[in-house]
């Protein structure tokens, strides 16, 4: 498939994902059209780090996908549109869960109308490893029994569906891709990753870290950008959930000290007991059987865990000014 001069939508496109995404299409030839969720800054979050030269086949627009009418007019003349726009941190659902309803659901549900009222427009929707609870077998495939364990991972699971409804209920090309764990630059703190690297590189004698034990299954940035490239350009994908994940996983300590080998560098780990999720709550273990997305979209992970947090920390070490290390101190 030719992305050259394709017209894309892209939901959430200033965050971490979203904006790897609008970048890759962008060096594709594609023309975006970029959703970012209003704010009073004007901020184009992650988009501010495209390269000027990439910029003018980059529309970047303000709105909200609980607005219909908002999201109806955007895929207007679009031809794909991927949707990534969602409420993510986990904790935060705990305490508004209404809101992770309004924005995950509700937002996915327009996002579909949208493409349905529009002509049947490819829909590429995001969902997350978190849908599968701590799961019954391991390596997880796309069959594995859906169990929320947070409000997150419910309002996700309800988006899931809807889109599998409209696929059912109105022909409406849509794949579900299901990531495991995207990491790499551009990373918010707020990811497990990220925030042992900041501080590290920034010195300090402790690492900070909530459970240890959980295990996750780690896709680098890139990776999980060809595997939505991927789905979206095979009629193959459609009506489909694929999951994107490497097959590899480790626990949250096991990635701190890895990190510290790999940096050259020493911290205590410290398990910080305020930080751990309600009880019952935690995801114990995240691995992906990564089988159907090679062999239905010839998609394979391409990046190694010790390559990825290397890239991630010399992108890190350049945009350090820009996180919060003292947050870690006490």
């Amino acid at each position: 498939m030719s992305w050259s001069g394709l017209k894309a939508l892209v939901t959430g496109a200033g965050g971490f994902i979203g904006s790897h995404l609008v970048e890759r299409l962008l060096l594709e030839g594609a023309s975006v059209r970029a959703l970012v969720r209003y704010n009073a800054d004007g901020s184009w979050g992650r988009l501010r780090e495209i390269p000027e030269e990439l910029r003018p086949n980059m529309q970047v627009v303000f709105g909200d996908v609980r607005d219909a009418e908002r999201t109806t007019n955007l895929a207007r003349g679009r031809e794909v549109i991927f949707h990534l726009a969602a409420l993510i941190s986990i904790p935060y659902s705990y305490q508004a869960p209404e809101s992770f309803l309004d924005t995950n659901v509700r937002g996915t549900l327009n996002v579909l109308n949208a493409a349905r009222r529009e002509g049947g427009i490819r829909v590429i929707h995001t969902s997350t490893s978190e849908v599968y609870g701590t799961p019954e077998t391991v390596p997880i495939t796309e069959s594995h029994p859906l169990r929320a364990q947070s409000p997150y991972a419910a309002s996700k699971i309800g988006a899931d569906k809807l889109a599998e409804s409209f696929w059912h209920s109105y022909e409406l090309p849509v794949t579900v891709v299901r990531p495991f764990n995207t990491y790499g630059p551009r990373q918010s703190a707020r990811a497990v990753l990220p925030t042992i690297l900041v501080q590290l590189l920034s010195g300090l004698p402790e690492v900070q870290l909530g459970a240890l034990w959980p295990r996750r299954d780690l896709t680098f940035v890139g990776d999980t950008v060809e595997g939505l490239l991927k789905a979206a350009a095979s009629d193959r994908a459609i009506g489909r959930v694929i999951q994107l994940g490497t097959g590899r996983d480790i626990s949250i300590g096991d990635l701190a000290q890895l990190a510290m080998t790999l940096l050259n560098v020493h911290a205590e780990v410290v398990c910080k007991e305020e930080r751990l999720r309600p009880p019952t709550s935690e995801v114990e273990r995240l691995v992906s059987s990564p089988s159907l997305a090679g062999s239905l979209l010839g998609w394979h992970p391409t990046v190694s865990l010790e390559e990825g947090i290397l890239r991630t920390a010399e992108w890190l070490r350049n945009h350090l000014h820009s996180y919060r290390p003292e947050q870690y101190m006490v």
